[in-house]
């Protein structure tokens, strides 16, 4: 059966009037934001998210799927027995943005038998993936002549096989009895993208994320988090879940057409194949403005050696482990909703979007902003989270914060084991520091929203994981 675009609106519309309703719910019986003794038992799930050939890439800017050099997952988790469920979900595409995102958490929850709220996911952001917004793909879908941002039948595809995934893992739920964690130096891979700069620190030049210029790779690594973070859960001897978080932009190359996991997907994988009895999941970090570039030229040999040091850091942190019983678990929520740019003008950029003249790329990508605009018309806030396991805390922030972000995150909280997930919903796009705002570059560009958004992103972070 072919879904409309109507029909699928529709749907979601209805599935986030449900969503709210169970929020206030939720809200007022205080289930969030309290640790809780638990029986807890943890059911991973895993599917299949490969898009078909033809399928756009990356928002539609780069060519289509043409060929595959691995597929993409989705991987998580089902927590029960601390209330309602919790989920935690990855998935191997570049970005989940605003009814998109929703949509996912409202599937996932369905199935757990839960709230959206107690509802993360995460994207890897990989490049030869797709981007998905379903408001962006209204915005573009209007103008005959520009490449669908996500094709609605595949979305819907995906929606069931989660709902079926996390349906036949519940059943199959064992009992955690501890959790461990660990953390290991990653070599060699991550690294600021925004070290060239002219003397009143404006930014002349990004690295990016493959470089080949010398005397950019010459330059420091500037400021990145160097470890890699493990959170594992055992029942009695057994791993049977283990997470893993690292900050830096995971593509080596892309904008062939060719599918794939790349470094990041590809280290996971192999661990995984080492232990098959315990489901292995990655999470990318705060890596708004870090990348492998210094490291990176961009060639096939690159990708195998990013690969290699990667999980070279996985098996690190997970020998780094200690473990104890685990005692309590909490959930806790904040709203988040950043103001726009105010330089960010609807009918201009719609003017930008309807004119044919224009390239591609400055077509599709000003439906983005587009969107975010008439979301915060909306006044529909992005769900900040975070999951307590006592001592740990697993942090879930949006779109695509910098490294920053992350690293206040661990000094809010020094007596705390802290690891970050950032590329949640990525409705707002980026999330530089307030002082980065004044220094330009490619990611102060494409941020959405306002400078503000630094202060209120911070204060929730501080909530979250005091």
């Amino acid at each position: 059966m072919t879904v409309t675009r109507r029909d699928f609106v529709k749907t979601t519309a209805a599935g986030m009037i449900g969503a709210a309703s169970q929020m206030s719910r939720s809200w007022a019986a205080g289930d969030d934001n309290k640790s809780k003794r638990c029986d807890l038992h943890v059911a991973p799930f895993h599917f299949d998210v490969t898009p078909p050939l033809g399928h756009s890439l990356c928002g539609g800017w780069i060519p289509p799927v043409l060929g595959y050099d691995d597929a993409l997952d989705a991987i998580g988790l089902v927590l029960l027995g601390a209330g309602q469920p919790i989920v935690l979900c990855t998935v191997d595409w570049v970005g989940l943005l605003n009814d998109a995102h929703l949509g996912w958490r409202n599937a996932l929850a369905e199935a757990a038998g839960t709230i959206p709220e107690r509802v993360a996911v995460q994207c890897v952001h990989q490049h030869n993936a797709p981007l998905v917004c379903l408001n962006a793909e209204t915005i573009v879908s209007q103008h005959g002549d520009l490449p669908h941002i996500v094709d609605l039948d595949f979305f819907r595809r995906c929606l069931d096989r989660a709902r079926q995934s996390v349906a036949e893992a519940i059943p199959r739920a064992q009992r955690v009895t501890r959790v461990a964690y660990g953390q290991a130096k990653v070599e060699k891979v991550a690294s600021n993208r925004r070290v060239y700069r002219d003397e009143n620190g404006v930014v002349i030049d990004n690295r990016s994320s493959s470089c080949t210029d010398p005397k950019m790779r010459a330059l420091p690594e500037g400021l990145i988090d160097p470890f890699l973070k493990t959170v594992a859960l055992y029942s009695g001897d057994q791993k049977l879940a283990a997470c893993h978080y690292y900050a830096t932009h995971p593509m080596s190359y892309y904008g062939d057409g060719r599918v794939t996991s790349d470094f990041a997907g590809l280290a996971r994988r192999r661990r995984q194949k080492d232990e098959p009895d315990c489901t292995h999941i990655y999470f990318t970090g705060c890596a708004g403005n870090i990348a492998a570039g210094k490291y990176n030229d961009g060639s096939k040999a690159a990708r195998r050696t990013l690969t290699q040091r990667v999980y070279d850091g996985i098996v690190g942190s997970e020998s780094q482990m200690q473990s104890h019983e685990l005692e309590k678990l909490g959930w806790r929520t904040v709203d988040f909703l950043p103001p726009p740019r105010a330089d960010l003008d609807e009918g201009e950029i719609a003017k930008q979007i309807a004119d044919r003249n224009n390239r591609l790329v400055d077509r599709n990508r000003p439906s983005f902003p587009l969107a975010w605009l008439e979301r915060h018309a909306r006044r529909e806030p992005i769900v900040l989270s975070a999951l307590h396991l006592d001592n740990i805390v697993l942090l879930h922030l949006p779109a695509e914060p910098f490294v920053q972000y992350q690293l206040r995150a661990q000094k809010f909280a020094p007596e705390r084991f802290v690891a970050t997930a950032g590329y949640g919903d990525g409705g707002p796009w980026y999330f530089p520091t307030r002082e980065e705002y004044s220094r330009g570059g490619y990611e102060v560009r494409v941020t959405w929203s306002d400078r503000m958004a630094d202060g209120l992103l911070t204060e929730g972070i501080r909530q979250l994981v005091s």
